[in-house]
């Protein structure tokens, strides 16, 4: 905590505080060993993920490390391993080894994953084969899980009772749903919460309550299965508490511009304050191979409103698996959206970042200026130096810069 409070330049108090109310998690397994502890929640800033992984089509996991790295480098605070080709679980251990941030998965990606492997249907899975792989992350060092505990019997037919246009979109919550469907069975992550307790207590596992029934298009945002999908995450929140362990909730993908705000002060009110971790927003569906700045868009309005964890999205989404080019300006994109949030809700130092940015223009200082950049590597590449006004100014004016005459 108090690790997590020097980086925040906040009283470790407040952490510790906020801890015990459920409104601040801190991500670090003991097991993961050469990290510094990440705390995300109320009052700190808005941290960035960066998803990462193969797939069947390609399962290249060198290419993968790659773009955890670019992550990295880009200031990714978080990355998620969602790998669903080639060897799962060497993929994971491979990124727990070259991490430097937290590391997240989705266990079930896994199960599913095995099972096929031995030549059986998904929804041949037992819970043991899902239980299983949860202890094997949490003994790898996973520092966070998405589990997706409120797609029930109950809340996918809230569903098809109200219809959807563009149905489940969540991976894990459709193959939880296909499922219980076909073996007429609860959700085993929901009727034996209390074991994937057990498991995440032993092994400082964060919990990250994924929404199954999140909306894939901004037709079907607020509907009846993501709000009674929410109501549950809300209880089994307070139930994970009771018995010390972190939790955070997931938040929808597609949501309108002005619905955005509203749905961050419903998962705060039904989840008592906890953590809330969001794909993006994207607040309109038409904009494939730039949904990066869809996303801006929406994370910049949803962290402003107090969402306190944004899920970055890649100008590939919705197209393919992304690129290092991808995966970099993903990064640069939510971060920048972070950065507005956090301005805007008073995070401590936030303003301090674009005053340096101001005085470095105003005395021409081009250095400070690529210091004082969300990304320097573009901006240093980027910058042309008027020649016609003497280094003071850029082209876009040159010898008509307005800083430039405003200072005689």
């Amino acid at each position: 905590m108090k690790l997590s409070a020097e980086r925040e330049n906040v009283d470790p108090e407040a952490v510790r505080r906020g801890i015990e109310d459920g409104t601040i998690i801190v991500l670090r397994n003991r097991s993961h060993s050469g990290i510094l502890p990440l705390a995300i929640g109320r009052g700190l800033k808005t941290k960035v993920n960066a998803n990462i992984g193969t797939s069947k089509d390609n399962a290249d996991a060198g290419a993968e490390i790659e773009k955890l790295l670019a992550a990295l480098r880009a200031g990714a605070d978080t990355v998620m391993d969602l790998s669903t080709g080639g060897d799962l679980a060497a993929m994971r251990k491979a990124v727990m080894r070259e991490s430097t941030a937290p590391v997240g998965t989705v266990p079930i990606y896994q199960a599913a994953a095995g099972i096929l492997e031995r030549g059986k249907a998904i929804v041949e899975m037992d819970a043991e084969d899902i239980f299983r792989v949860i202890e094997e992350n949490g003994e790898d060092g996973v520092d966070f899980i998405t589990v997706h505990c409120g797609v029930t019997l109950a809340s996918v037919n809230s569903i098809h009772a109200e219809g959807r246009l563009l149905g489940i979109v969540s991976r894990g919550g459709s193959m939880t749903a296909h499922w219980m469907d076909y073996n007429k069975r609860e959700n085993p992550l929901f009727s034996d919460f209390g074991r994937l307790l057990e498991i995440a207590r032993r092994h400082e596992i964060v919990l990250s309550l994924g929404d199954g029934l999140r909306p894939g298009c901004i037709a079907d945002a607020t509907d009846r299965g993501q709000v009674h999908e929410l109501l549950l995450l809300g209880e089994l929140a307070k139930r994970a508490r009771q018995q010390g362990v972190q939790v955070m909730i997931e938040g929808p993908g597609h949501v309108p511009f002005a619905d955005i705000a509203a749905n961050v002060l419903l998962q705060k009110q039904l989840c008592d304050g906890a953590p809330f971790y969001v794909l993006g927003p994207l607040p309109t569906d038409i904009a494939p191979g730039h949904d990066h700045i869809t996303a801006a868009i929406g994370g910049a309005v949803a962290g402003a409103a107090g969402a306190d964890f944004l899920c970055y999205v890649t100008p590939s989404e919705h197209l393919r698996l992304p690129t290092v080019e991808d995966v970099r300006d993903g990064v640069i994109s939510s971060r920048i959206a972070a950065h507005i949030a956090d301005i805007a809700r008073g995070v401590p130092d936030a303003l301090a970042k674009d005053i340096s940015m101001a005085e470095a223009r105003k005395s021409f200082d081009w250095e400070a200026q690529i210091r004082s950049a969300i990304d320097p590597e573009k901006a240093e590449k980027m910058l042309e130096k008027s020649t016609s006004a003497e280094g003071e100014g850029c082209t876009m004016c040159g010898d008509l810069c307005a800083i430039r005459m405003g200072k005689k």
